[in-house]
């Protein structure tokens, strides 16, 4: 993972972490058929790190360009906490999940991969990107993590943040000393 000197601070403040998703938690394939979006694939471990991130008290958000009941049926599925879909001008849903959320910039993550996401990469106080990212997106990053987006990069990044948060201990340990997890999504 490449990571900048200030990121280990930045990670200290953040409370919420916002992603978005085609390219960042799918591989950026989009499967058309005759009846329009067929699927995404997402990644299971993606999926346990956003579980990690809820059980170590962050909050998660989703800001997309696209719309897709696939997006929304995943999003449920991991509990993610709110989903902008559709967002063309994905600044004005940045602004709601600021308020809806009430964090500063300082307090946010976003995770993106393309041009449409360095506008929220510019505000966040933590800038993220997928191994597979635009250059000019990496360049603009304090994480960026190796493995490519839909394949373990949220994951990369969300430990990161939970590690550098002290909470990393207690997140595993409720898998380690309880047989019975349960609320546990992938």
């Amino acid at each position: 993972m490449k990571v900048a000197e200030e990121a280990a601070s930045k990670a200290s403040s953040i409370r919420l972490v916002i992603f978005d998703v085609d390219g960042t938690l799918t591989d950026g394939k989009i499967y058309m058929g005759a009846q329009g979006e067929l699927m995404k694939a997402f990644s299971a471990r993606d999926g346990m790190g956003i579980t990690l991130a809820h059980k170590s008290g962050l909050k998660t958000a989703i800001i997309t360009g696209r719309s897709s009941e696939i997006v929304a049926s995943r999003a449920r599925e991991l509990k993610i906490s709110a989903v902008w879909q559709g967002a063309s001008d994905k600044r004005s849903a940045y602004e709601e999940a600021k308020a809806l959320f009430q964090v500063t910039d300082a307090e946010i993550a976003y995770v993106g991969d393309d041009l449409n996401d360095l506008p929220l990469l510019s505000q966040a106080g933590l800038a993220c990107a997928v191994g597979d990212a635009m250059p000019e997106v990496k360049q603009l990053c304090s994480l960026v993590a190796e493995n490519y987006g839909g394949n373990g990069a949220v994951r990369e990044i969300l430990e990161y943040i939970i590690k550098r948060q002290g909470k990393w201990d207690e997140a595993i340990a409720a898998f380690s000393a309880n047989p019975a997890v349960v609320d546990v999504a992938q």
